[in-house]
């Protein structure tokens, strides 16, 4: 049967594999929706296309899978952006879809609908992007956009399909996506970094997020090198009640002292970023350029020095390494528990009253999903907090940083993982860029639990410009009516005070769909 050019499309993310799409419709993206019924493509309705491409977001950081995101031209892709910049800060493969305007009119300035100078310039200066010009190139558009999306770092990737392209026949490709092995790292140099390894005497590990889906290669390797390892913020749950782990930020003093005290850094899967090892700005990060590193990413790889460099998946060359080991007995619990208490130690009251908070959440609904927005509680968990599940602790506290990423993400991740409980842990200001994406939830009937830290204002700011003697100015919006608000969404609705007993209560009394709880800090 002869499809349009975006019926066929949308078969072809289902014959790779998409079973949601996240999206607001428009006048520009009619063929991609005519095509969605029988495809058995969900699709799930945002309120704003930031919180779809959030959405994605989530949905591919719990599944593994590519998040896909529908939207118009124009308004709709820039909306996007903030997005598309977090998931590529994070390495998280999400495809977003939009229409352009016709082909002859593009760069014209003829004032069309939605009209931008140049669309594909601008989001090329984020990430690939790719313009479908005709019937015939599909499956190539297709091919080169998965393939981003799944070698090397992932990220977002774009597609673009002007509007007179998009209403086009199409007898539609008929390949499905190839498989695709990810680059192995030399057998010399791994056999270098065993030697490397076996010489050493105190092994020190960095997970990074790029560690996330390597759990039990990790834990098996860690065990051997008897090695305490220190897991930045997308890598916590990696080695939960593990004696070895270390789930506190390497920007903290006692932290870079384990660090200092390593004679071989083994880095798997991170960046080294500023935000997880220097969120404080010192410029005073251990020299650890003697380090083995393991990426995916060859430019990544190239960003730092390194005594050596191993490219390829965190998962297989953990285990190519643990297989030329020799046991070590290095006291790395010792190691580790001195790390773990005096970084506690080091917290103030007000951080670690908050970190409770968060084991009282861990405790309520072991193994949750805990989507965090940049509100104080999760600026604490970042700095020192164990999740009991791998890739379940994760928000935009760190790197890009966008403020309102929780909710939509939240949707996201309840929509991947259905049988999980989600926590949407989200402040009063960061609430006020994305509160729509609470009503997408109750459409969806998902099982969030909207957790939101009600300081009445830009909390974590204030006490910034306070320390540094600054006037604070700027972070007092009025906070919205919360109980009014939940009744708005047509949510059960809670207000508690922030204490860990309370908390758990309020999680265990909640009903399986989306329900709203206020934690007041004033």
């Amino acid at each position: 049967m002869i499809k349009t050019v975006g019926q066929a499309l949308v078969s072809a993310l289902a014959a790779r594999g998409v079973e949601v799409v996240f999206g607001i419709p428009g006048v520009h993206t009619v063929e991609l929706y005519r095509g969605l019924p029988n495809s058995g493509i969900r699709h799930v309705t945002a309120r704003h296309e930031q919180g779809a491409g959030f959405m994605a977001d989530g949905y591919a950081r719990v599944t593994g899978k590519v998040g896909v995101a529908f939207v118009i031209t124009g308004p709709g892709l820039t909306n996007t952006l903030t997005a598309m910049a977090q998931a590529r800060a994070d390495s998280v493969p999400i495809l977003v879809i939009s229409g352009v305007n016709r082909r002859a009119s593009l760069g014209l300035g003829m004032g069309l609908l939605h009209e931008l100078p140049d669309q594909q310039a601008m989001i090329r200066a984020l990430c690939p992007s790719f313009q479908l010009t005709s019937a015939e190139k599909l499956e190539g558009i297709l091919e080169q956009a998965f393939t981003a999306l799944t070698t090397g770092r992932p990220g977002p990737v774009h597609i673009e399909i002007p509007t007179d392209v998009m209403r086009l026949p199409c007898s539609g490709p008929s390949a499905t996506q190839k498989l695709l092995i990810a680059p192995s790292a030399r057998l010399s140099d791994v056999a270098q970094a065993q030697a490397l390894l076996n010489g050493a005497q105190n092994v020190v590990i960095l997970a990074g997020g790029g560690a996330k889906r390597a759990e039990q290669a990790l834990r098996t390797l860690a065990q051997r090198l008897d090695a305490p390892v220190i897991q930045t913020t997308n890598a916590r749950g990696l080695m939960a009640q593990s004696a070895l782990s270390v789930p506190a930020s390497p920007s903290m003093a006692a932290v870079r002292d384990l660090i200092k005290s390593a004679d071989q850094i083994l880095a798997i899967g991170t960046e080294l970023g500023q935000t997880d090892y220097d969120m404080y700005a010192q410029n005073d990060f251990p020299d650890i350029s003697g380090m083995i590193r393991v990426d995916i990413c060859p430019h990544q790889l190239a960003r730092h020095k390194a005594k050596l460099c191993l490219e390829g998946d965190a998962e297989a060359i953990c285990a190519q390494l643990e297989g030329g080991l020799t046991q070590k007995y290095a006291n790395g619990a010792t190691r580790a528990a001195t790390a773990r208490d005096q970084a506690w130690d080091a917290l103030s009251p007000q951080i670690q009253a908050q970190v409770t908070l968060l084991r009282a959440i861990r405790t309520a609904l072991p193994q949750a999903l805990i989507v965090g927005d940049s509100t104080q509680p999760v600026y604490a968990g970042n700095l020192y907090y164990d999740h009991d599940i791998a890739g379940g602790w994760f928000n935009a506290a760190t790197g890009y940083g966008a403020l309102g990423y929780a909710a939509g993400a939240a949707v996201g991740a309840a929509v991947g993982a259905p049988e999980r409980p989600v926590i949407c842990l989200i402040g009063d200001g960061g609430l006020q860029f994305s509160p729509g994406e609470l009503r997408t939830a109750l459409d969806e009937n998902l099982p969030i639990r909207f957790v939101v830290w009600n300081n009445q204002g830009f909390g974590e700011i204030a006490s910034a410009m306070a320390e540094v003697g600054a006037e604070v100015i700027g972070c007092d919006p009025s906070p919205l009516d919360m109980a009014a608000f939940a009744k708005a969404c047509d949510l059960p609705f809670q207000t508690i005070i922030p204490e860990a007993n309370a908390l758990q209560m309020a999680l265990k009394a909640t009903p399986r769909g989306p329900s709203f709880i206020e934690i007041r800090d004033y």
